[in-house]
């Protein structure tokens, strides 16, 4: 088979992994949705258009706090768009030989302790952004399992980048140490333990399981655990101030990514090496 003439569809191309993922050691062209995925006469278009191998949907309405403002728009996107994607496949009887979803791991429920979650813990969100997604995994898993096309789903765990907008956790840490004028920063609510992995190595996780033609449902994540308040001292360090922390409670999202390393893939940087480089990017 000749890669270089494989074509990809790509939604949510402009996003912080879409963006990073173009650029990526690819041996396809990807074939860009540059329209609104609720628009279903330009997504079947596009599907007709283009005769497609393979589509990675990323497309998807992420900040959390935008998903709570206005939700039923988000679930539209994040659930009603990828229903569109899945259908115009089907309606137009795409033999597409992978098809690869962007997940999260708000899809999980919080562990009650101090573990790692794999693939098959209990699917309880811990958002309304999570809800929209886990909808939108089980319509794929309906839909896809009835069909020869291998689908596969990537539980995204926690990344940062310098395209990400202020609202994200680790952006809104560093522009609130940045923008204060005071030696003493105060935060609320940050004895949380997150997982976090650097968004080239999620561009490496998802070229592996295309290369595999990996089917099923798979975390991809670090594995280790980050305290926030860790991430904000470390910040705080750089421009020389000082955290005060007020607790309001404890949680623990990090992912078990034993299922991916045996395909032969882990996380290169850890969660520190992600900060210096977005300190130095921004």
């Amino acid at each position: 088979m000749n890669y270089k003439m494989l074509k990809c569809g790509i939604t949510g191309h402009s996003g912080t992994l879409g963006s990073q993922l173009i650029k990526g050691k690819f041996n396809f062209k990807f074939i860009k949705f540059k329209d609104n995925i609720c628009n279903k006469k330009k997504l079947q278009q596009w599907i007709k258009k283009n005769n497609l191998d393979l589509i990675i949907h990323l497309a998807a309405i992420v900040p959390t706090w935008v998903v709570e403002r206005d939700f039923p728009y988000a679930n539209k996107i994040n659930y009603i768009g990828t229903k569109n994607v899945i259908d115009a496949i089907i309606e137009n009887n795409l033999n597409l030989k992978w098809f690869f979803f962007a997940s999260t791991s708000h899809v999980y429920s919080f562990p009650k302790k101090k573990i790692k979650i794999n693939e098959r813990f209990k699917k309880k969100t811990i958002s309304k952004y999570g809800l929209t997604k886990l909808r939108a995994e089980n319509y794929i898993k309906k839909k896809l399992s009835k069909s020869k096309i291998p689908y596969c789903i990537g539980r995204i765990f926690s990344f940062t980048h310098k395209n990400q907008e202020d609202s994200f956790l680790i952006p809104s840490i560093v522009k609130k140490i940045r923008k204060s004028k005071n030696k003493n920063i105060v935060f609320n609510n940050m004895n949380h333990y997150r997982d976090f992995v650097s968004v080239s190595d999620i561009c490496e996780a998802i070229k592996l399981l295309w290369g595999k033609k990996n089917k099923g449902e798979f975390n991809i994540a670090s594995g280790k655990a980050t305290n926030i308040k860790n991430i904000a001292k470390f910040v705080c360090k750089k421009y020389k101030k000082k955290s005060i922390f007020i607790d309001n409670g404890k949680s623990y999202l990090v992912g078990d990514i034993n299922k991916i390393k045996k395909l032969g893939w882990q996380s290169k940087k850890n969660t520190f090496q992600i900060l210096n480089e977005y300190l130095a990017m921004t």
